[in-house]
């Protein structure tokens, strides 16, 4: 967080603001996966929900040196223009992902899954760990990488072609459902795959959608779609 401080002092107070206010966003999600991991599973004595807690915090500090503030602001100011479709889709997103730390704290504590074995779990890890790497390289790339599908007109908003946007146009979401997965592995819960999986529907929702909407509205994005011709997984779709 120091190199975020040290990059703020010369920028106006709304950009500062903006920037606090995603960092406390993010801060407030580590801690309520943290307070439904813990509650649900009725203890504190959980090696992988401390595993999982731990390292999604050494990506937090990871980001706050690799992101660059301007992006980091935007993605923690207030929105305009967003996409009504996108506000749905992101309040739907919101209910499966709480859903996966409640099932795998239910499982821990009611033990409904098979044991998952610790090799499998720490696989889970390692994609866990890339597919988070996929998202910050995605945002790295790509100036304009928001929380919100929407125009970003008062950025100038273009397309980005740099990084992982030249083998698909929608890498930050594969890197979401490539996590999103790993997760319940990580816990050891099969039945919180449901939750995972449902996840992973709506994301693949958006891409359509989100796609569609930049075709018709960013100039130069239907030039980049016959360029580049996969949404997210090269070869396939």
């Amino acid at each position: 967080m120091g190199s975020i401080k040290n990059q703020l002092e010369n920028f106006k107070p709304e950009f500062k603001i903006n920037v606090l206010r995603r960092i406390l966003q993010v801060v407030f999600s580590l801690f309520l996966m943290a307070a439904i991991l813990f509650l649900s599973s009725g203890t504190w004595c959980w090696l992988f929900a401390w595993i999982l807690l731990g390292v999604s915090l050494l990506i937090i500090v990871a980001n706050s040196f690799i992101l660059p503030p301007e992006l980091i602001s935007e993605r923690g100011q207030k929105k305009q223009n967003v996409e009504k479709w996108d506000n749905v889709i992101t309040r739907l997103i919101i209910l499966p992902w709480l859903a996966i730390y409640l099932i795998s704290g239910l499982d821990y504590r009611y033990r409904w899954s098979s044991e998952i074995s610790l090799s499998i779990r720490l696989i889970g890890l390692v994609i866990y760990i890339l597919g988070n790497a996929l998202i910050t390289w995605a945002m790295v790339s790509n100036f304009y990488f928001s929380t919100a599908v929407r125009l970003q007109y008062e950025r100038g908003h273009k397309v980005s072609n740099t990084g992982p946007y030249a083998l698909i146009r929608h890498p930050g979401y594969l890197g979401m459902m490539v996590y999103h997965l790993a997760t319940p592995i990580i816990l050891g819960s099969i039945w919180a795959l449901i939750p995972a999986f449902l996840t992973v529907v709506l994301f693949i929702i958006r891409t359509i959608l989100e796609d569609r909407t930049l075709k018709a509205k960013l100039e130069g994005y239907k030039e980049y779609a016959e360029k580049v011709k996969y949404r997210l997984i090269p070869g396939l779709w």
